[in-house]
C-alpha cells in the first residue's frame, strides 16, 4: 500500500501529536471518568505514557497545547473553562459522526497502531463492552465504509488481518504500517498475557493521573 493511497477520506490529516492527543482524550473519558475532562498537564502525561502507546513519545506541554488548539479548530476537541484549571474534552463523536463503539476503536488505533480484531477486543474491555468479535468486526466495517479505517494486507507469518486508522498524515501512517509489519516475526503474546499487561498499564496510568492532579 503506497502512502498516496492513505487517508482517502478527505479529512485534513492529523499530525502524530494531534492523533496522540485525540486518542488519549477518548481513552481517559472511558477509563478514568473521575479525572475527565483533562487538564493540559494530565493530557501530557497520558500522551507520554510508556504503556499502551505505540510509538512511545516525549511531548512537551507546548506541543500538546498546540495540537489541542488545532483539534479545537476542527471540531474534534473543546476547551472547558474551570475555576481551578482549564480542561479539555474530545468531540470525536460529533466531529466524525461516530457512535460510542466506533469512537473507542478509533482511539485504540490512534494510540497503538495497526491491530487485529482479537487485539482490539482484548484492549477495548475497559472502554466498551463489545458482545463478541463479530460485533467489533461490524463496527470496523462501518469505519471502513467511511474511509476512516482500512484493512491491511496480511503479511507472511501473520495469521490474522490487521486494521489501521486513516486519520493521520500519509507518511506517519506508512511508518506505522511498516513498523507493525517488522514485528510480525516476534513471539505472539496470548490474549491472557495481553489482558494482564493492559490491567497493569491501567494501574500505572491511574497513578500518573493522580500525580497530575496533585501538580
Amino acid at each position: 500500500m503506497s502512502s498516496e493511497s492513505l487517508n482517502p477520506s478527505g479529512l485534513m490529516p492529523l499530525t502524530a501529536v494531534e492523533a496522540r492527543a485525540l486518542g488519549c482524550l477518548i481513552e481517559k473519558q472511558t477509563t478514568t471518568p473521575e479525572t475527565y475532562p483533562l487538564t493540559l498537564n494530565a493530557l501530557v502525561l497520558a500522551c507520554n505514557q510508556k504503556t499502551s502507546r505505540e510509538p512511545v513519545l516525549n511531548l512537551s506541554p507546548g506541543q500538546v497545547g498546540q495540537a489541542l488548539r488545532s483539534l479545537e479548530g476542527r471540531g474534534l476537541a473543546r476547551l472547558v473553562m474551570g475555576s481551578r484549571a482549564d480542561r479539555w474534552e474530545h468531540r470525536a463523536d460529533k466531529g466524525l459522526e461516530l457512535v460510542a463503539a466506533q469512537v473507542v476503536l478509533i482511539s485504540l488505533l490512534l494510540l497503538r497502531g495497526p491491530q487485529t480484531v482479537n487485539e482490539l477486543l482484548t484492549r477495548s474491555n475497559r472502554m466498551h463492552d463489545f458482545e463478541d468479535a463479530e460485533q467489533l468486526q461490524h463496527n470496523l466495517e462501518r469505519l471502513i465504509s467511511r474511509e476512516l479505517v482500512c484493512q491491511l494486507p496480511r503479511q507472511p507469518g501473520q495469521r490474522e488481518d490487521r486494521y489501521m486508522h486513516l486519520l493521520g498524515e500519509p507518511a506517519d501512517l506508512q511508518a506505522a504500517m511498516e513498523a507493525r509489519v517488522s514485528e510480525s516475526s516476534r513471539p505472539v503474546v496470548s490474549a491472557q498475557q495481553d489482558s494482564r499487561l493492559d490491567a497493569l498499564e491501567a494501574r500505572i496510568a491511574a497513578l500518573e493521573e493522580r500525580l497530575a492532579q496533585l501538580e
